[in-house]
């Protein structure tokens, strides 16, 4: 989809907007409505309905989203587990086997290893940044390969060009969890992706008060997954719409903010003597920092790190902390710490989650955009702080 607009702080406020101005409100009002007059539609997805994702809050949203991740076609969903667990469902049919990155965040992992079998759906797990072992995991049926751009929680980067190459010489979909990133740090399609995810509660809506998901790429496959959608009912509501649009007019300010200040407190806790290690792609210890630095204009604001000592360490830790809230979820403009053996990836088995490097006192940090300098000086009382 195209835009008169060529700078993305432009697209953010106006595209997809309508024109001219309805009533002349320089806010497109909420539609407050599940239902619209019926006007000679042909075809079942185009009868404007709520359920079917085609009133004004949702086209609009779409036409933006399509326009900011430089595809075809975009389609908003009510979380972001339902635009992921919709595309591969739309995308795979029983028999239809899938390469998934192996360190996935927990919810689509779930979905993956719990309900995959049960609709006859098979997956291999690979490591992402070892090109040289995909192959051995095709079969006859692999229709997709999914990735995500930096893993949760230990903020690994996939070798994402090497991804879009393998999916263009196997004809398989080449699909992506850009949720980290965001399209202000990357975006996927104009570098070969064919379908770039979001858990929109995050990065793209920013404050922490909907849950949404988007998915955008070619228009043959989200036409697909539109009607799918359609069908199982994940639609985006009016309010949850008009605060998400909401939210992307300020993406680039906060997630500017955010890459600048989450370097700055990454380097603060790596160089702390009690602080064991920090997993952030934009440290130049990161394993694949080199990587990162060509892809992506910024790494995010998310990092993850560990303390020397066990999980009750870092649940101490966590709350002595006073500007941060012990809190799942990411991405807004309030910081968040939380254990994700206890919340994003608490349905892993313990044993799953060690194999994948996620120890029980890993602590992941989501930076807000308060003061820098004030969340530094936080860490710092409460790495200092010795228990009563």
């Amino acid at each position: 989809m195209t835009s008169p607009y060529t700078r993305l702080e432009t697209q953010l406020v106006h595209a997809g907007e309508p024109s001219p101005r309805i009533q002349g409100a320089v806010e497109m009002p909420i539609f407050q409505s599940s239902t619209f007059e019926y006007q000679g539609e042909a075809r079942y997805d185009d009868v404007r309905y709520l359920r079917s994702n085609n009133t004004p809050s949702q086209v609009t949203l779409h036409e933006k989203l399509a326009i900011l991740e430089g595809a075809e076609s975009a389609l908003v969903s009510a979380s972001g587990m339902a635009a992921i667990s919709t595309t591969l469902f739309a995308l795979l049919g029983a028999g239809d086997h899938l390469l998934a990155h192996h360190c996935l965040y927990g919810g689509t992992h779930d979905l993956v290893t719990q309900e995959f079998p049960r609709h006859g759906l098979g997956a291999s797990f690979i490591d992402a940044t070892r090109p040289d072992t995909w192959a051995v995991h095709l079969t006859p049926r692999t229709r997709a390969i999914y990735v995500e751009a930096m893993t949760n929680p230990l903020l690994e980067v996939a070798d994402l060009a090497a991804v879009v190459r393998f999916a263009r010489s196997h004809g398989l979909i080449s699909i992506i969890d850009n949720t980290f990133a965001s399209p202000v740090n990357y975006r996927p399609v104009p570098a070969g992706f064919d379908l770039s995810l979001h858990s929109a509660t995050k990065y793209l809506n920013g404050h922490s008060d909907i849950v949404a998901g988007a998915v955008a790429g070619r228009r043959d496959l989200v036409d697909r997954i539109r009607h799918q959608a359609n069908l199982l009912g994940g639609a985006l509501d009016p309010h949850a719409a008009f605060l998400l649009k909401r939210g992307l007019k300020t993406l680039a300010l906060r997630v500017r903010f955010q890459n600048d200040s989450t370097l700055a407190v990454a380097r603060f806790l790596e160089a702390h003597p009690r602080v064991r290690c920090v997993n952030y792609p934009g440290l130049a210890s990161h394993p694949q920092h080199a990587r990162a630095r060509e892809l992506f204009a910024g790494c995010g604001g998310v990092l993850s790190f560990e303390l020397d000592g066990d999980a009750r360490a870092a649940d101490r830790f966590a709350q002595r902390l006073r500007i941060a809230a012990v809190a799942p979820s990411l991405g807004g403009v309030h910081t968040l710490i939380t254990r994700p053996a206890t919340t994003s990836h608490a349905g892993m088995a313990p044993g799953e989650r060690r194999s994948l490097g996620i120890s029980d006192a890993l602590l992941r940090l989501s930076v807000g955009i308060e003061a820098t300098e004030d969340l530094i000086e936080d860490f710092g009382q409460a790495l200092e702080a010795r228990p009563a």
